[in-house]
């Protein structure tokens, strides 16, 4: 899987942001990707956020453009009206105050409804992910993991997996954590889910040098999981910055001249990165890595928050894979 997740894509799009190839010449996004080696594109779904971006018909657009391109799909579901990440997981609105057994159904119908909406327009999702680096659960606080007892997330795992299935029996199910620089939470987590019934096909991971350790760290971490419950792993996310320049208003996150192990974020540095990951996750025994989000230049109007997409701005532009002039870093390659 040589993947790049382009969920902010369509907004920049319509905000007037052109792409460029090597040679500076304007192209469409995802023929540029698939010339620099990517093959598989990522899209996150919220259930109903306010700006209108990344919910069910906004993904099912997109992943007609997608497969037009002859790339596959995998789908990111949040089960949130916005981002669901290792420090928030919050219930959607429409789904306030139900118990585990509505919300397990909940994740069920809503998983089958928008697979099988995929599937009706042709572009069935070649996997999906049930959560969003769900370190500690989802739908908290009922999915939230407590005092260690994984049966709730359980339950909400299998409505998702379930719902996949019972969609497109092909489909790949991953179950998403961001704990790749630390064994012993992954093994925390996985064991905890396994015990109490979870079923998933790829154990899925981020991976960002930054905030989870060295490379040696993460090609151990792969080689043990992978191992110990027996399924393929797959970086779900990884990112480095081109460089340390700001192009809007929001301060970006990664500041620093030499992130990890003295690589400048310079462009040469980002695909130096970017290549010793996918190296380690493959030589480690890993199916795959995806870049997180390599189109999200700082374009007015396309900021982080879904509640003030207009004026939020973008703390993320310095790790996308096109400059500000929205031309792709020649030196990045998702390699075979």
């Amino acid at each position: 899987m040589l993947g790049a997740d382009v969920s902010t894509l369509p907004r920049s799009q319509e905000l007037g942001q052109k792409f460029y190839d090597v040679r500076g010449k304007r192209d469409n996004p995802y023929d540029i990707l698939k010339t620099a080696g990517a093959d598989y594109m990522r899209l996150r779904i919220w259930n109903d956020p306010t700006s209108g971006y990344s919910n069910k018909a906004a993904v099912l657009r997109q992943a007609r453009e997608i497969k037009a391109k002859g790339l596959k799909l995998l789908v990111d579901f949040h089960y949130s009206d916005t981002w669901a990440d290792p420090g928030k997981q919050f219930v959607p609105a429409d789904w306030a105050g139900h118990d585990i057994d509505q919300l397990t159904k909940d994740v069920y119908d809503y998983t089958y409804d928008v697979c099988t909406s995929l599937k009706r327009q042709g572009t069935v999702p070649d996997s999906v992910q049930i959560g969003n680096e769900i370190n500690g659960g989802m739908l908290w606080p009922t999915g939230q993991i407590t005092d260690s007892d994984f049966g709730p997330l359980a339950k909400l795992l299998n409505a998702g997996y379930d719902a996949t299935k019972a969609c497109h029996r092909s489909t790949q199910v991953m179950v998403h954590t961001a704990l790749a620089g630390n064994i012993d939470a992954a093994h925390w987590f996985y064991d905890g889910v396994k015990a109490a019934g979870a079923k998933w096909d790829i154990t899925a991971l981020s991976y960002y040098c930054m905030w989870h350790g060295t490379l040696a760290n993460l090609a151990t971490v792969i080689g043990d999981v992978k191992t110990r419950y027996g399924k393929p792993v797959v970086i779900a996310e990884t990112a480095y910055p081109w460089t340390t320049e700001n192009f809007d208003h929001l301060e970006n996150i990664i500041l620093s001249a030499a992130p990890c192990d003295g690589i400048p974020a310079s462009p040469q540095g980002q695909a130096e990165q970017f290549t010793a990951v996918q190296d380690t996750a493959r030589s480690a025994g890993a199916i795959g890595v995806f870049y997180w989000e390599p189109t999200w230049t700082a374009i007015e109007g396309n900021g982080w928050d879904t509640e003030d997409i207009e004026h939020s701005g973008n703390a993320w532009e310095n790790m996308a894979t096109f400059d500000d002039g929205g031309r792709i870093n020649p030196y990045v390659r998702w390699r075979r």
